[in-house]
């Protein structure tokens, strides 16, 4: 199946010019989004009243010009409550196959619900979210000239999911490396995209999210979990939704664009820099050891994926403060 993906990225490599060999895709450098619902979508993104008590914003816990993320291992929502899972970027989540670390979300319309609902994020309903909107004539009236029936479920789901989908990243100097600019990497971080194939770190790690697009479990090669301790229900991943042995510790592989901005990592935050989640990496997922150098240049390649949003380079949180 791996093969076969492969196979059908280096086919779309060839329409789009990009090396053959290259099992990374560059990030399309336009959306297709209807502008209204997109505009609509970016005012609810930033509404605290999609949360009880109105504290709470999608941006709360995605600051988009920082990586989308919020920088914290795990997120708190109302009245302070903490998440059980680090909240995953949102920047370029359109491109991800399936939605939240164990995948329960076909899409991001059906992703919405999920902090809408969850208690220790907004901790709301729909009937609650509606009825605050509803209060407002200014976007009563904005929201029925993109939807003829006005402010609904379905409709703010949509529009959140259609400015979600605008915030891709374009333009990463990685990308402008697979569209033929040779210079746009250092010889070390070529190197390190070399040893990021030869290690294997690319058999989970491609596409153009550069992941997104599978399962895997965490821990191929090793107790991620027995060694880091204290488990918790969020640890069994994937089995959550499916209640299928074989999903246990299973999550969908984290997209690597902009993951130099996005730290802590993985579903716990359990890695607090870069190296060391490549570390983890190599022990539990590769089972192979690699030369401190190999690894520094590995992480100089990752942060060749950092891009822009809305044509602005996207800054780590430290240099934005």
């Amino acid at each position: 199946m791996l093969a076969a993906q492969i196979l059908c990225v280096a086919g779309v490599a060839q329409a789009q010019g990009t090396p053959l060999n290259e099992p990374i895709l560059p990030v399309p450098q336009a959306h297709k989004e209807d502008a209204k619902k997109a505009a609509l979508g970016k005012k609810l993104f930033n509404d605290t009243r999609l949360s009880h008590g109105n504290t709470v914003s999608c941006a709360s816990c995605h600051n988009l010009p920082v990586g989308g993320s919020d920088a914290i291992a795990l997120s708190k929502g109302v009245q302070g409550r903490v998440g059980k899972v680090n909240s995953p970027t949102v920047l370029n989540s359109g491109l991800n196959f399936r939605q939240f670390w164990d995948g329960r979300a076909a899409s991001l319309e059906e992703q919405v619900s999920g902090p809408i609902h969850d208690i220790n994020e907004m901790d709301t309903s729909w009937a609650e979210v509606l009825r605050k909107l509803g209060q407002d004539s200014a976007l009563t009236s904005e929201f029925k000239q993109s939807y003829p029936d006005g402010i609904t479920a379905n409709n703010v789901a949509n529009a959140l999911a259609s400015f979600q989908r605008t915030l891709i990243t374009p333009n990463a100097r990685f990308d402008k490396y697979l569209r033929g600019d040779k210079s746009a990497l250092t010889t070390d971080e070529l190197r390190g995209y070399q040893l990021f194939k030869s290690y294997g770190c690319v058999a989970c790690h491609q596409g153009v999210n550069v992941g997104g697009n599978m399962f895997q479990t965490f821990g191929v090669m090793g107790d991620y979990f027995g060694k880091r301790g204290n488990p918790t229900i969020a640890d069994l991943g994937r089995y959550n939704v499916t209640k299928k042995d074989s999903d246990k510790y299973s999550f969908k592989v984290p997209s690597l664009r902009n993951v130099a901005l996005t730290a802590p990592y993985f579903h716990d935050g359990s890695a607090k820099t870069l190296g060391d989640a490549v570390d983890v990496m190599f022990q539990f997922q590769l089972g192979r050891q690699a030369s401190a150098e190999d690894k520094k240049l590995i992480v100089q390649f990752l942060h060749t994926l950092s891009g822009e949003l809305d044509g602005k380079p996207l800054k780590s949180l430290q240099a934005a403060q």
